[in-house]
């Protein structure tokens, strides 16, 4: 099946920046940081997984945010990463082995899940049910306990498992993919921001 996403993700573009701007200027909405935040742990996934998925996405005009390739010498990290969560429109989670190693991960985690986002979790060489918050003493217990809530919700979303070492890396990019963009309409038509025709995931295949 071939599919046909860059004419659709233009307009999308376009009508959001519509939509934003109205016909003015004005600096506080003209251009969300990302449209799609990829929330993963570098350590494992930033050469394959994310980072392919971040190409691809970029590929097909879409505005994704990968720390290590959307952020700048100079830039504030907190402030970049948390102003990319307010204003992303779906949220990517990919889960692997060290995932929960790292509270910066599970912090933005948490934050996608306190604003509302729609977040598509992938599992990658790594079981729902192996994903666990650990306490190593330094972390404020009111935040373990945020970080575990935003897990739970995020395990028992329905999302995609892959593994890196057997799996079809093509078919895999394309179901991911397909997964943002689902997930891309359905929040677009929510704040009634696709006005001009109606889309739906078929729009985007053949």
């Amino acid at each position: 099946m071939q599919r046909k996403f860059p004419a659709r993700i233009s307009s999308i573009s376009r009508q959001i920046s519509r939509s934003q701007g109205g016909g003015e200027i004005q600096p506080k909405t003209l251009a969300p940081p990302c449209d799609v935040f990829i929330n993963h742990r570098g350590i494992d996934t930033k050469r394959n997984v994310a980072g392919l998925l971040y190409h691809h996405l970029r590929g097909l005009r879409l505005r994704p945010f990968l720390d290590s390739k959307s952020m700048r010498p100079g830039d504030r990290l907190f402030d970049k990463i948390d102003a990319a969560i307010r204003e992303c429109r779906v949220g990517v989670a990919v889960f692997s082995p060290m995932y929960c190693d790292s509270y910066f991960c599970l912090h933005e985690l948490s934050r996608l899940m306190e604003t509302g986002k729609k977040v598509v979790p992938v599992f990658c060489d790594v079981k729902p049910s192996e994903l666990r918050v650990k306490d190593d003493g330094s972390c404020p217990a009111e935040n373990l306990d945020k970080y575990r809530l935003a897990l739970e919700e995020a395990k028992f979303t329905v999302g995609l498992t892959f593994d890196t070492l057997r799996g079809d890396w093509p078919e895999f990019l394309a179901s991911a993919t397909d997964a943002v963009i689902q997930n891309l309409i359905e929040v677009e038509e929510e704040y009634g921001l696709i006005t001009d025709h109606k889309l739906t995931p078929s729009s985007f295949s053949s």
